[in-house]
């Protein structure tokens, strides 16, 4: 809603120094260059004693062949610009102690106006002044947008590791399962570990009609529900982690002492492990909205909600595989790209739930976020990030994990495993590709789905194994 540049701001020492600030300006008003090449600094005039709304507020003398910096008033911004350009000054900067907003003023009445002018944040005209002294030269400009930014290679690193680890703990409790079978001694002791959930074709269909219901009601009555989808976050993360911590924690043969209570033992490590837990949960929802830091620990508990969820929710078969994996690919493209179409301000349903609608600041803590680390105007004046949406993982992840657990069924040398994780991992590549080409946000599923399932097909056909590899379990019965 507003272009963003930079002020570039140098002090009288020697060497000089240098300090870049935010700025807001109109480029249908004017506009800036894109780099510092051949860029011409003026001196800069600190009049914020002063509003400029009129011109006896004009100190004679002193705005000539300067960048000038006011303080923000009730006059319009072109009125400061026409008394500032009448005055001689070369730029306009006008200081606001508010939160900076874009710029908007009738430009057919101050035709004559073609002084640049930009707006600033108080507090970085007095640090510019404590940084770099009272002889300060300063120039605009406004560097493009990076094509690429280094975040989507973390955001691909995070998402290709939770996907291809959470297929290989399913494919070990697959393991666990097969072994407890086999031995009527352990039988009994798995059943009452067992915690995975198997879906079936209609319970796929039943859930896809409730993301499609939950959705609408997140964009209809977002201010409320946002609160709801935080508190269920805070809980289900703060039990994947458990889960995800237990399961490494259990694999260490020491600090084993346990304490009895209501006629059960429990290990006192795992008492400590739930503590710390709901603890960092608890933290997240403090603090969620300090973006310098809170990200890292919503992407924490995040890849531990896709672990659990990959390694609890199991697929009976290759069939439900494609009936989610489908329904979820026209559901993401639909809300994406149709729904503009019908909604009146011409906004994605997707995106918009995803982005907090209308202008709301609390977001929702169903993605992966990685700031963007590129330089640009927009990493100086705010802290943009780059997002993935949990299902992005969670769904193509399913099905990495049905494949895990067929080949542990039929000891195939981890081949559906390894060739549907390296899918995954094309298709985020391929996403990251069109995000760039397009610049606007993408369904992911579009292209990590088709990857998925086309790649699986192709092994099973390979090995002529597609009849068993589509009906799962209930071929051999």
């Amino acid at each position: 809603t507003a272009d963003e540049g930079i002020l570039h701001a140098t002090g009288s020492g020697v060497p000089p120094a240098t300090k870049d600030y935010c700025i807001i300006y109109n480029s249908n008003w004017m506009s800036l260059p894109k780099s510092l090449d051949n860029a011409t600094f003026v001196a800069l005039e600190n009049l914020t004693s002063t509003l400029l709304c009129s011109s006896p507020e004009a100190p004679s003398g002193l705005m000539k062949d300067k960048a000038v910096v006011v303080m923000r008033g009730n006059c319009t911004f072109l009125e400061k610009a026409r008394i500032a350009q009448n005055s001689g000054a070369k730029m306009l900067l006008i200081a606001s102690k508010t939160r900076l907003s874009a710029i908007s003023d009738n430009k057919t009445d101050f035709e004559d106006v073609t002084l640049p002018v930009a707006l600033i944040r108080y507090n970085d005209i007095v640090d510019m002044q404590l940084v770099l002294g009272n002889e300060i030269n300063v120039t605009l400009y406004s560097p493009p947008l990076p094509e690429f930014d280094g975040s989507m290679v973390v955001i691909f690193v995070i998402a290709v590791f939770t996907v291809a680890l959470g297929g290989y703990w399913s494919g070990v409790a697959e393991l666990e399962n097969l072994k407890a079978v086999a031995s009527p001694g352990e039988r009994e002791t798995r059943r009452k570990k067992e915690e995975n959930v198997t879906f079936t074709p209609v319970t796929v269909i039943l859930f896809v009609v409730i993301c499609c219901v939950m959705l609408l009601l997140l964009y209809f009555f977002y201010k409320w529900l946002v609160y709801v989808i935080i508190s269920v976050f805070c809980l289900a993360s703060a039990m994947s982690l458990y889960n995800c911590l237990a399961a490494l924690i259990g694999e260490i043969p020491f600090g084993q002492c346990r304490i009895a209570c209501c006629n059960k033992s429990i290990e006192v490590r795992l008492i400590f492990l739930a503590v710390f837990c709901i603890a960092a949960a608890v933290v997240w929802a403090v603090f969620r909205n300090e973006d310098r830091w809170a990200w890292i620990l919503q992407d924490i508990l995040g890849v531990a909600f896709c672990l659990n969820f990959i390694k609890t929710l199991k697929m009976p078969n290759f069939k439900s595989c494609v009936i989610l994996l489908g329904l979820l690919l026209l559901y993401d493209v639909f809300f994406v790209f149709i729904t503009p179409f019908i909604t009146k301000n011409g906004a994605s349903i997707m995106v918009e739930v995803a982005a907090g609608p209308f202008g709301n600041s609390e977001k929702l803590p169903v993605v992966i976020r990685v700031p963007r680390l590129e330089y640009s105007a927009s990493t100086l004046c705010d802290m943009p990030f780059s997002l993935l949406g949990f299902g992005d993982i969670i769904v193509p992840g399913l099905l990495v994990a049905y494949c895990r657990r067929f080949d542990v069924q039929t000891s195939s040398s981890s081949v559906y495993y390894i060739s549907c994780t390296i899918a995954y991992a094309i298709g985020m590549v391929l996403t990251f590709i069109v995000l760039a080409l397009m610049k606007m946000g993408q369904p992911a599923l579009l292209y990590l789905v088709p990857c998925t399932l086309i790649t699986s097909s192709l092994v099973a056909w390979r090995r002529k194994e597609m009849k068993k590899f589509w009906k799962g379990n209930s071929y051999q019965v």
